[in-house]
């Protein structure tokens, strides 16, 4: 899957946030990744019956508290998260709001299948339910895969291109890959794109099921969350200025220098990944001995060793930092790529001699799903 041309004004990223196992809010998980703190914790067994007695949980994640008593009577956790992350990064900064939301404004989410808890949930009650089969229709929603892109933009008033997009764990570049696409064709002005992944008694039990642990070694635990980018053409805004609020100024973070997609038959996800690395590598003219950070998806088992031996052979002789969370955070699903890009972002804001430097994230799923992204940071504000 080819991402297209070169493109002499690309994309920028130019606001985040996420709700992560380190807290609600871009400034909790830029605190967690800085402190390098674990965000296991011990499950509470009445109320998730999970599959294992840990998880990394977005901590006292309550949908009335965080987003008020109204229209959250049907709403599911992955729609929560989501409709919260939006938020944040809305309110992080007025210029945020400003060039955001309207009729241009697309958003843009990554998934795994949507809420399995919702879809087996309203399923488990069509069958079970008394005759003739009745079900609480204001749950049906959630039931189907686009509900929390749908939702977010409805509270959020975000009211152009609205898509989802099912990639496990490489959601976060497939939807990267669609938000460019959508700005280079003129199809919006911004774009929110990232992915959510919520923890729920029926993902840890399929997760469970899923796992190979002949092959694959022992299992990560299982986390959420929801990680966001605001993604921008680089120059102007586009908008009439006359309403622009103060510091409206582009705040560029790194430039997607290209994102390239591929599938990995027959578990050969080394080849796979590697002819995604030379296509992203040519495209952004990058030379390998440019790299300077890495973030791997840190997949279990040979898919993770291919992973990383194809990183190592794109690289060349260069020494790139790699940057790790998933001890952290655990196996978010979904937004494990959108929060790798948050951490690379984190990463370069406080290092000193960033600015300019070029970071590579790649993403490994066990459907086969592989892909990367080279970015070009702005370092240290």
């Amino acid at each position: 899957m080819s991402g297209g041309t070169v493109l002499v004004n690309r994309p920028v990223i130019t606001a985040w946030s996420a709700v992560s196992p380190f807290g609600i809010g871009r400034a909790a998980f830029t605190e967690g990744i800085r402190e390098r703190r674990p965000a296991a914790a011990p499950l509470e067994e009445e109320r998730w019956q999970a599959a294992g007695d840990r998880a990394c949980l977005v901590p006292d994640f309550d949908l009335r508290t965080v987003l008020g008593k109204k229209g959250v009577r049907s709403m599911d956790r992955v729609t929560g998260l989501a409709v919260t992350t939006v938020a944040r990064l809305l309110d992080d900064a007025p210029r945020n709001r400003w060039v955001a939301t309207g009729e241009d404004a697309a958003l843009v989410l990554g998934t795994t299948t949507g809420s399995v808890q919702s879809q087996m949930d309203f399923t488990r009650d069509s069958l079970t339910g008394e005759k003739p089969y009745l079900v609480d229709p204001a749950r049906f929603p959630n039931a189907v895969m686009n509900c929390a892109a749908g939702q977010s933009a409805i509270w959020h008033q975000l009211k152009g291109p609205n898509t989802t997009i099912a990639g496990g764990h490489a959601a976060g570049l497939y939807a990267l890959n669609y938000a460019r696409r959508l700005l280079t064709f003129g199809r919006a002005r911004t774009v929110l794109c990232g992915a959510v992944e919520e923890f729920s008694h029926a993902r840890s039990w399929l997760e469970s099921h899923a796992h190979q642990p002949d092959t694959e070694g022992p299992a990560q635990l299982p986390g959420e969350g929801c990680g966001l980018l605001l993604v921008e053409q680089r120059g102007p805004d586009a908008r009439d200025g006359a309403d622009a609020p103060d510091g409206a100024e582009q705040p560029v973070l790194a430039e997607i220098l290209a994102v390239e997609m591929g599938i990995a038959l027959d578990g050969g996800v080394r080849p796979a990944l590697a002819a995604c690395l030379r296509r992203a590598l040519e495209r952004a003219q990058v030379r390998p001995e440019e790299i300077w950070a890495v973030s791997t998806s840190e997949a279990p088992g040979p898919s993770g060793e291919q992973e990383r031996a194809a990183v190592a052979e794109a690289a060349g002789g260069a020494d790139p930092v790699h940057l790790t969370q998933a001890a952290l955070i655990g196996d978010t699903g979904a937004a494990a790529a959108a929060f790798q890009i948050a951490g690379v972002l984190v990463h370069a804001e406080t290092t000193p001699g960033a600015a300019g430097r070029v970071a590579l994230v790649t993403s490994v799923d066990r459907d086969g799903a592989v892909g990367c992204a080279l970015l070009r940071l702005a370092g240290p504000r």
